[in-house]
């Protein structure tokens, strides 16, 4: 099969999935429902490694394909089609949202179990797969942003999948407006991009862009920003990331399939994808680079502070998803989705092993009441340290070998973004050693908090959970451990080596740029984790200390530096002193008022009629008698026969 086929019956299982759910599902037990579905996403995972195995066996000038299904819409020169594109960038992305995705759904299996409405999440998470593959195989910019609206009302399904709590519907809302902003942008930018070159196929326009947009022009700046706006919504990034820790109130894997391996990388994703635009607007360029290690840095220190362990994985996210920002934005496109790669399985493991210790001590996510989980959860604990130590990277785990690829190319890029980038990426690099080892100190080390000493033995006398969700969290390890070794600087480049038909790239570094960043960004990892176990990880009166010292600082991050309450300040209160405004002065008088006079006149009229109504046989005759009369008048005078 051709590797377009390939790709059609990736798309094709999801809907499948959902199908059977929707359908079949009632008719069947929970389980088998969601073993289907899990399947569905298998098969899709199989779809992806066929593509990657013709693509293998092409030339590197002939992995770019393209199949059309149907055209969309037809009016006078405007023709838009449902256009998949299989290159090795999208084929990369299919294998790491179906791969992920299998293993989050087949953990979901146990995870759920026991949930009542478990047929409609995994519905919900079917879909959430299809969408996301919608918008990785568009080869149309109609299509793609079809694949973009999915995701954002996927998420929001799936955000506020336990409607009955009020702060899930509420971060679920967060997320669909904060998206909805992005979505605009990706729109505008759409109406640009046909007024200047007449199409909107991918590979028409690419081709389109020296010619018809031209390099540092207003359009090239245009169409760069208001695509940035699209993919730093679904990214989370500086200014629009507020949405992303509160997207915690959905079930652990939503949050381990919307934070690790989907929806967040989507914005990385289209920098990447995008790349024609983003080299003819290079001030653009050094924009998504600035607002990645910014969002990197903001998120890495709020994540210090944070006692929900889902939370920190969550701002942990935020922030690793700022080094691929940075990366794509100096031009390491294939550093900036290596490190994607990587980064989907350790944060996927990291996510899915917090769902074990939070199902351990029914559904507790605070850390100050864990502690010393390593004595209930051993196998847990063992995999979970892989995650974070591939989190803060430090060798052999996979971390290590992306994230510090993205450092090397931000110095041998040079000038003020490079060097910016590398910087504060290496200052990242201890934020993220600090507040990964805070979390994992506290929760799997030292002694049992009262709380997890009373629950914990009972959840877990017959082990530490179902299997299915234990073997899950054993591949993603073994993935955090060995997906590295596909790129070793100077040694090894399986992964950049086939992105390059898909990608440029920036300034390479050298031997010498690789060995020094990695082995700065190394020691300040280890030197990190030192300080965090002096902090977290043996019984002292430090954190206390510190916390008294550094309280005004704390208050900030507490507040997530206040964006929350700035845009309560600039735009909710604002609308919402607005609308009741208009309601007391417009809806009420005006929109009430009417409907009321309406009705009001309905029953004087009613009224006015009912007057007619005697009862009585004799008065409606005579009434009956005197209007015939009447119109045998009318019709004779006006006859002229009177």
């Amino acid at each position: 099969m051709s590797a377009t086929t390939y790709g059609w019956i990736a798309l094709a299982a999801p809907v499948a999935g959902v199908a059977f759910a929707a359908f079949v599902g009632p008719g069947v037990s929970r389980r088998v429902t969601g073993w289907v579905c899990s399947g569905a996403i298998l098969i899709a995972f199989a779809a992806a490694i066929g593509a990657l195995a013709e693509l293998l066996g092409a030339d590197a000038e002939d992995r770019v394909h393209t199949s059309t299904g149907w055209t969309w819409l037809t009016a006078g020169d405007f023709e838009t089609s449902a256009t998949i594109l299989v290159d090795p960038l999208s084929v990369v992305m299919l294998l790491v949202v179906t791969g992920v995705g299998f293993l989050i759904h087949a953990y979901s299996v146990g995870y759920m179990h026991g949930d009542r409405e478990t047929r409609r999440f995994f519905a919900y998470l079917n879909f959430f797969v299809f969408a996301m593959l919608v918008l990785v195989l568009a080869g149309d910019f109609v299509f793609l942003l079809v694949g973009w609206g999915l995701v954002g009302l996927a998420s929001y399904l799936l955000i506020g999948f336990w409607w009955e709590r009020p702060s899930a519907v509420a971060a679920a809302k967060k997320a669909f407006i904060m998206n909805a902003v992005g979505d605009v942008g990706m729109l505008l930018a759409l109406f640009v991009i046909w007024d200047n070159t007449g199409t909107l196929d991918y590979l028409e326009v690419f081709a389109a862009v020296p010619t018809s947009i031209g390099a540092g022009s207003d359009t090239a700046f245009w169409v760069a920003i208001l695509l940035l706006v699209g993919a730093i919504a679904k990214s989370a990034q500086i200014p629009l990331h507020t949405w992303l820790p509160d997207a915690m109130e959905g079930p652990t894997p939503v949050s381990a399939l919307i934070h690790a391996a989907t929806m967040v990388t989507a914005g990385v994703y289209l920098v990447a994808r995008m790349w024609p635009f983003y080299e003819n607007a290079p001030e653009v360029a050094d924009i998504v680079a600035v607002i990645g290690v910014a969002t990197l840095v903001m998120a890495g220190l709020i994540a210090l502070v944070q006692t929900d362990i889902k939370r920190v994985i969550a701002y942990s996210t935020m922030s690793q998803i700022g080094y691929m920002f940075a990366a794509v934005g100096i031009g390491a496109y294939s550093a900036g989705m290596f490190h994607l790669v990587t980064h989907a399985f350790f944060k996927a493991l990291l996510f899915l092993g917090a769902g074990v210790v939070i199902h351990a001590l029914h559904e507790e996510q605070d850390i100050h009441r864990m502690g010393g989980m390593s004595r209930f959860l051993p196998f847990t604990s063992i995999l979970m340290w892989i995650g974070a130590l591939a989190l803060i990277g430090i060798p052999p785990f996979s971390g290590a070998f992306s994230k510090d690829l993205v450092l090397a190319h931000a110095l041998a890029e040079g000038g003020a973004v490079g060097y910016l980038v590398w910087g504060l990426g290496l200052f990242g690099a201890l934020l993220t050693a600090l507040y990964t080892g805070r979390m994992m100190f506290t929760v799997f080390g030292g002694q049992p908090s009262e709380y997890a000493a009373r629950v914990a033995p009972q959840h877990t006398a017959r082990g530490e959970g179902p299997i299915s969700m234990l073997w899950t969290i054993l591949v993603l390890a073994i993935g955090a451990l060995l997906v590295g070794l596909l790129e070793i600087p100077h040694v090894s480049s399986v992964a950049t080596g086939f992105l390059e038909p898909s990608l440029v790239e920036g300034s390479e570094p050298t031997l010498g740029q690789d060995l020094f960043t990695s082995a700065l960004a190394v020691g300040i990892g280890i030197g990190g984790l030192v300080v965090a176990y002096a902090l977290w990880g043996k019984r002292s009166t430090a954190p206390r200390r510190l916390a008294v010292t550094t309280a005004p600082a704390e208050g900030v991050l507490q507040h997530k530096f206040g964006w929350d309450a700035l845009y309560a300040l600039v735009f909710e209160r604002p609308l919402v002193a607005f609308a009741r405004t208009a309601g007391r002065l417009w809806e009420l008088p005006v929109i009430g008022g009417g409907v009321a006079l309406t009705g009001g006149f309905a029953r004087w009229a009613a009224g006015l009629l009912s007057l007619g109504q005697t009862g009585i046989v004799r008065t409606y005759a005579a009434v009956f008698a005197i209007g015939v009369t009447v119109l045998a008048v009318w019709f004779l005078a006006g006859s002229g026969s009177l």
